[in-house]
């Protein structure tokens, strides 16, 4: 493996342990020696979970592998054309667990005692579920605004709590004037390991609609790990030959009460602004400066996507919506797609003709 900033594009073969961000601040990707090789499919189909990818996957994390039985999860048919990624089935609810597996893999295989990040929820209760099977100590920074079954699903897990702040940006802040110098920052992004966890996405839908792709992938997007993981999937799959063909255009989703990536997309602009005053029930949206919010950018313009908002003041009954026309009991990030889903056909951006992933990417916590 080596690593190469996505940012400044230096190449980095011996990083500081543990592996981090670029001398410039921004994000690494983690690259590997086959890539653009042509190569047979190599899939454990024996393994139900995101490891049954472990030959795409850091040799190293086979050694000493965290797992709680994460990824794998249905692609449900819901209509002509139309699926579901059905992530709420994870360990702990959400789709985080495919980041926090290899992230927290990688860490007690770099030594790490102790981690530290700030959460919209979600996060918080996955770190600390795989940091609890690792034997490492977890640090978890909440806005004091997170509805008590997060903190509840935290604590299960014998993570250390500190509330603060509005938003995942405000608990980051927090966060950074408490941090301690042995504790390991693995927020989104910071770390390169968490996108690899997420990739696994894209090869399982490229897998469960065998070894090809849909045409429009909708994307519930705070800080966009799921969306820059499943790109970067594509095109490994891509070199080594496992797929052909165009890519899905990507679809970027938020609320308006925090949409930087969409506000960004509509002015033409490369990067996001910070996104002050946000708010919105749809919590793992509620990231008003996202780190990668360039490469999210990047992702929209090259698969020839797009970038949707929509209403706050919907997005309760746009939620209940999709629960009782799917079945699923997902949160309001899933509103947020089933609306964005429902614009971009009745504008015929998308046409009935064309295979369409929805995402469902956690479970309501009551």
């Amino acid at each position: 493996m080596n690593y190469q900033c996505t940012y400044c594009n230096k190449i980095i073969k011996k990083p500081p342990t543990p592996v981090c961000l670029c001398e410039c601040g921004k994000p690494l990707y983690t690259h590997y020696e086959w890539e653009g090789i042509l190569r047979n499919l190599l899939i454990d189909e024996k393994n139900e979970s995101l490891w049954r990818y472990a030959s795409v996957l850091p040799k190293k994390c086979l050694k000493e592998k965290i797992s709680l039985g994460e990824g794998w999860t249905p692609l449900l048919h819901i209509a002509k054309n139309v699926y579901v990624k059905n992530e709420i089935v994870n360990p702990t609810g959400s789709f985080k667990d495919r980041g926090m597996a290899m992230a927290i893999t990688m860490a007690k295989i770099q030594n790490v005692k102790k981690i530290c990040l700030p959460s919209a929820g979600n996060a918080g209760v996955s770190a600390s579920a795989y940091c609890q099977a690792a034997g490492i100590e977890c640090y978890v920074f909440l806005p004091e605004t997170i509805p008590e079954p997060f903190i509840n699903e935290t604590k299960r897990y014998n993570a250390k709590l500190v509330l603060n702040g509005k938003t995942i940006s405000e608990a980051a802040k927090t966060m950074i004037n408490q941090k301690d110098d042995d504790w390991f920052d693995i927020s989104t992004l910071k770390e390169p390991f968490r996108v690899e966890g997420k990739k696994t996405l894209g090869y399982e839908i490229a897998e469960q609609f065998n070894w090809s792709l849909p045409d429009v992938i909708i994307y519930p997007t705070g800080g966009g790990t799921g969306l820059i993981g499943m790109w970067k999937a594509f095109k490994e799959m891509l070199g080594m030959g496992w797929i052909s063909g165009r890519l899905p255009r990507m679809v970027v989703a938020q609320s308006d009460g925090c949409a930087p990536v969409v506000d960004a997309f509509q002015i033409k602009q490369k990067t996001t602004e910070f996104c002050t005053n946000s708010d919105t029930i749809a919590l793992g949206l509620n990231v008003p400066g996202p780190l990668g919010g360039y490469l999210i950018l990047n992702i929209i313009s090259e698969s020839n996507g797009t970038a949707i908002k929509v209403p706050e003041s919907t997005l309760e009954i746009e939620s209940e919506d999709f629960k009782k026309k799917i079945g699923i009991d997902a949160s309001a990030e899933a509103g947020v797609v089933w609306s964005v889903y429902k614009t971009l056909l009745e504008t015929s951006w998308i046409t009935s003709k064309e295979k369409v992933v929805l995402f469902a990417t956690g479970i309501e916590r009551r």
